[in-house]
């Protein structure tokens, strides 16, 4: 589904990504984690086509089959959500706008978005599974972290994607909004949606989440099943600190 191969980003002569190569099958849940700095968002930026790659012998990349997507079909089979994204959401758009927004790749709607009553029936349906429905005319800026998420997440499915890109979800979530989202993601996941899951906190990965990649200063140093490569021995040599690992029913939890 996805496929990338020698795939190396350099920003003011500083090398972010090195020699990239990694496939992502359909239906292949995976996490992404590494300690801050080694590449993580970049990479998630190289997929969605929004950082291109030094070009160089060897380059590989496809999507769904394809070695040029046009972006604007590409971004209808990847959903995102993102701090990113939720930062720019942060206006007095209303919630259903947002969640609309989607299928024209901006930020809320504007008098040249052509809004249709299937996109309104869909994206309310939406609301609905992420139950966010009676937020719907509530400004963005004024709802909680926990509930914009839940709307960026209908946002990402209006085009009902192939894959759904996680970039640090559940960081500034309290506790019980926390749970609520792995809840909902676990449901995402069960519906046989693609997930790629980024982040640096082991108790985000939901048990659906298999396959794990590990980057550290812009390279890919071990990837597999996360039940063997999540161990106190490999991480703490990641992190450079002591790292001690618990698991229980399928989740995972680090702590120094």
């Amino acid at each position: 589904m996805i496929h990338l191969q020698h795939v190396t980003v350099r920003r003011q002569n500083r090398l972010i990504l090195d020699d990239i190569s990694l496939d992502i099958e359909d239906g292949e849940h995976t996490a992404v984690i590494g300690p801050n700095g080694s590449g993580k968002s970049t990479l998630v930026n190289v997929i969605t086509r929004d950082v291109h790659p030094i070009q160089r012998e060897g380059l590989e990349m496809s999507f769904f089959g394809q070695s040029r997507p046009n972006v604007f079909e590409l971004r209808k089979q990847i959903g995102i959500v993102s701090d990113r994204l939720a930062l720019l959401c942060r206006t007095s758009y209303r919630a259903e706008d947002i969640v609309l927004s989607g299928f024209f790749s901006s930020i809320g709607i504007s008098f040249n978005h052509q809004v249709t009553e299937p996109m309104v029936t869909l994206s309310r349906k939406l609301m609905t599974f992420m139950e966010v429905s009676h937020l719907a005319d509530k400004p963005m800026n004024s709802l909680s972290t926990g509930e914009a998420q839940r709307v960026l997440i209908a946002r990402a499915l209006v085009h009902e994607p192939k894959a759904l890109i996680l970039d640090e979800p559940v960081s500034n979530l309290d506790l019980r909004t926390q749970r609520q989202f792995k809840q909902t993601v676990r449901a995402i996941a069960d519906q046989g949606r693609t997930l790629l899951m980024i982040t640096h906190d082991l108790s985000e990965i939901i048990p659906e989440i298999d396959h794990l990649i590990i980057l550290k200063e812009g390279r890919i140093i071990a990837r597999g099943d996360k039940r063997e490569l999540l161990n106190a021995k490999l991480l703490s040599e990641v992190y450079d600190t002591k790292v001690y690992v618990d698991s229980h029913d399928g989740w995972f939890k680090a702590w120094c």
